[in-house]
C-alpha cells in the first residue's frame, strides 16, 4: 500500500531506517576500535548483517531510506478510501478502544483518542504495550483507565461499519502515523465531566466532545 509501512508495527518503516543507521554506525565504530574483527562474535554479527544488507538491490535500499513519512488526511472521505489487511493484538485492542470509547466522534476525534493511548505506551508512567494500556485496571469495577473494560456490560460490536472505521484508524496509528493533534496528551475526558486531575494537568487540545491533557513533568530531586 503506497505510503503505508509494511505491517502493523509502531513506525515500522521509521524503526527499520533507524536500526539500519545505528547498525552501520556501530559497525564503523567497532571496526575503528578493532573490536569487530571477523573472528569475534561481534564481528561475525556485523559481517552477517552487512552481507544481508548488501544482498538487497540498490533501488530497494534507496527506497527504504528515502521513503516519505506516513501522512494522514482526517477527512471521512480519505479514510473510507483506505484499504488494509488488519490484524494483530495491538491493532485489535486499539480498534476496540476506539470503537467503545469514541465511535460517535469524528475521524479526527478518534485519531486524537488513539494518540492518547499510544502516548501512554511511550510513557514510563504506563504499561508499554497497547493492550496493557487499554486494559489497565480491568477487573475492578469503575477503577479501570477505559470505562468500557470495567463497567460490567458485555462488549458487543453491534455496528460493523463503525468498527471498520475504528480499525482503519487503529491500523494507521500502530503503523506509525504522526500524532500532531493532542500535544502529547496522556489523558482525556468528555466535556460533560470534570475529573479532579484535570485541574492539575495542562490542557493541550479540545476536539469534538473531549478535552485532552498532558501530565506534568516530574523533575527528579538531587
Amino acid at each position: 500500500m503506497p505510503g503505508v509501512p509494511c505491517g502493523p508495527q509502531y513506525g515500522g518503516y521509521r524503526m527499520f531506517r533507524t536500526l539500519l543507521a545505528l547498525l552501520l554506525a556501530a559497525a564503523g565504530v567497532a571496526a575503528a576500535a578493532g573490536t569487530a574483527t571477523a573472528d569475534t562474535p561481534l564481528g561475525k554479527v556485523f559481517d552477517a548483517e552487512r552481507r544481508a544488507i548488501g544482498s538487497q538491490p540498490d533501488e530497494r535500499l534507496a527506497s527504504l531510506l528515502t521513503r516519505p513519512e506516513l501522512s494522514v488526511d482526517y477527512s471521512p472521505e480519505w479514510l473510507a478510501a483506505q484499504d488494509f489487511e488488519m490484524s494483530g493484538a495491538d491493532w485489535r485492542c486499539l480498534a476496540e478502544a476506539l470503537y467503545f470509547e469514541a465511535r460517535g466522534e469524528s475521524v479526527k476525534g478518534q485519531f486524537a483518542v488513539a494518540e492518547v493511548i499510544l502516548n501512554r505506551v511511550d510513557s514510563s508512567a504506563f504499561p508499554d504495550d497497547v493492550c496493557a494500556v487499554v486494559h489497565q485496571g480491568t477487573g475492578r469495577k469503575y477503577q479501570c483507565q477505559f470505562t468500557y473494560t470495567c463497567d460490567g456490560h458485555q462488549e458487543v460490536i453491534a455496528e460493523p461499519r463503525a468498527f471498520r472505521r475504528a480499525g482503519k484508524i487503529a491500523y494507521l496509528m500502530v503503523s506509525g502515523a504522526p500524532r500532531p493533534l493532542t500535544g502529547g496528551a496522556t489523558h482525556y475526558h468528555t466535556r460533560a465531566v470534570s475529573p479532579r486531575w484535570a485541574h492539575r494537568f495542562a490542557r493541550t487540545a479540545a476536539i469534538g466532545v473531549h478535552y485532552f491533557y498532558r501530565m506534568p513533568t516530574r523533575l527528579s530531586s538531587n
